[in-house]
């Protein structure tokens, strides 16, 4: 396609795909048997919201429940009693919901240091699953899981539903074009300026209800601490890698794939605790890290306490060409167009024509079009329809795993991709494993 026709049809296409969605979303009534079984395994944030989203669908049910806390299982089927009338079993332990023959498919909703013990467990029970990002806690853990899908064959969703959305479609699109000529830098980013320090707090007994030693499962035994409960694990390395893969991962799926990329050829990271240096958590809320890729640099940023991002958003990405850079975010996308630099006289001629800007619709929901997808996929048993197939998934979550490493060693770490390390850095070769901890075992495939 021309240059000029491409750019003359972004808007007419991106009205157009969001239409599909909207008109693919409708469900009319449906068999039993017609029906997907759903369970949920951990379901206290992001589990619900992706159980949510799935239950707007009325081929799609839920029958199974599990959490370690039994407060929010409680409280889950007090939610549920108000969507539908069926009463979901309920589990404390994942692996009797996976004995249940009827579930076709279960969503991960779970700390990032369960995901892969649970995603392999759950393919190798015959279930679909529905994972949430980042898909695990270390480059190994995301290869193991790549894989166990791989040999099962089973439909496996990992939960950057980005991917899903119309307009960072046709924004990849209009990268891949070539309009916005030579990329060479990508910045990917997210301010959280709602983020506030993490208050001391002292260990505790475990609340009633809780099944503490099930929540920390293969992660470094520990007294109980409100502080890594819940949503704060995510600022806590035995759980998770912080900012860089809780949100890094959404940033970094869409700039990579864009970019048609996987691997870097190195990475280099500095930041820390330089906002909130006294308070509990422990990953960086202050980081840079810069990855070199063979045709072009991505650079990631992150801070706390701070809404005023690059291009005055709080979070996104940019391809930055020699034409034009595009910036995009959850809000939509717009074009800034270059023009010939006539010395210290002014500026001359666009050298690319202008692309209109893009801002969603406000009722239009990314997440519900990836679950969609998800169900899609299970119905046809076809991992090839997914907009962010475990494999994806893995790309994001290794490349965020990378720049955790650069920051842990200090140093530029160089990827061997063939050999799938470090090379001679033991330090960092050291931190692409998995420890498993209080008789759990890494899963094997």
């Amino acid at each position: 396609m021309r240059r000029r026709n491409f750019i003359k049809g972004t808007g007419a296409a991106l009205a157009g795909s969001i239409l599909l969605g909207e008109r693919a979303f409708s469900a009319a009534k449906v068999s039993q048997a017609d029906k997907i079984n759903i369970g949920v395994i951990g379901c206290n944030g992001m589990g619900w919201s992706n159980t949510n989203s799935l239950l707007k669908m009325q081929d799609v049910d839920l029958i199974g429940i599990c959490d370690v806390d039994n407060n929010v299982i409680r409280k889950r089927l007090a939610d549920y009693a108000k969507l539908r009338t069926n009463v979901p079993k309920t589990y404390t332990d994942y692996r009797e919901l996976l004995n249940d023959k009827d579930i076709d498919a279960v969503v991960i909703g779970t700390p990032d240091h369960w995901h892969c013990k649970i995603m392999v467990d759950a393919v190798k029970a015959g279930k679909h699953v529905y994972v949430e990002k980042p898909i695990a806690n270390s480059i190994e853990e995301c290869n193991i899981m790549v894989a166990a899908q791989e040999k099962t064959g089973k439909v496996v969703q990992a939960g950057q539903w980005q991917r899903s959305g119309p307009h960072y479609r046709k924004a990849i699109e209009i990268v891949r074009s070539g309009v916005l000529g030579k990329i060479r830098l990508v910045k990917v980013w997210a301010y959280q300026g709602w983020m506030n320090p993490v208050p001391v707090l002292q260990d505790s007994p475990v609340p009633e209800g809780v099944n503490y030693d099930m929540w920390l499962g293969p992660a470094p035994k520990r007294n109980f601490n409100a502080n890594r409960f819940h949503f704060n694990f995510r600022w806590f390395w035995d759980y998770a890698g912080g900012l860089m893969t809780d949100w890094g991962v959404h940033e970094i799926d869409i700039a990579l794939y864009a970019m048609q990329a996987s691997a870097p050829v190195s990475v280099m990271a500095a930041g820390g605790k330089l906002a909130y240096p006294d308070d509990a958590s422990e990953t960086p809320d202050t980081l840079q890290a810069i990855f070199q890729y063979e045709n072009f640099s991505m650079l990631w940023e992150h801070a706390t306490g701070i809404d005023n991002g690059p291009y005055n958003r709080r979070e996104g990405i940019a391809f930055i060409g020699n034409n034009g850079t595009l910036v995009v975010d959850r809000g939509g996308y717009e074009v800034i167009v270059e023009r010939v630099a006539k010395g210290y006289s002014g500026w001359g001629d666009p050298k690319m024509q202008p692309i209109e800007a893009y801002r969603k619709p406000d009722d239009l929901n990314y997440l519900d079009l990836h679950t969609q997808n998800f169900i899609e996929a299970v119905k046809k048993n076809d991992q090839s329809l997914l907009n962010t197939p475990i494999r994806s998934g893995s790309v994001a979550a290794i490349n965020a795993q990378m720049g955790n490493i650069a920051y842990k060693t200090g140093s530029k770490v160089f990827w061997n991709a063939k050999a799938g390390n470090f090379g001679s850095n033991k330090e960092a070769n050291k931190l692409i494993k998995s420890q498993y901890h209080n008789g759990w075992e890494l899963p094997s495939v």
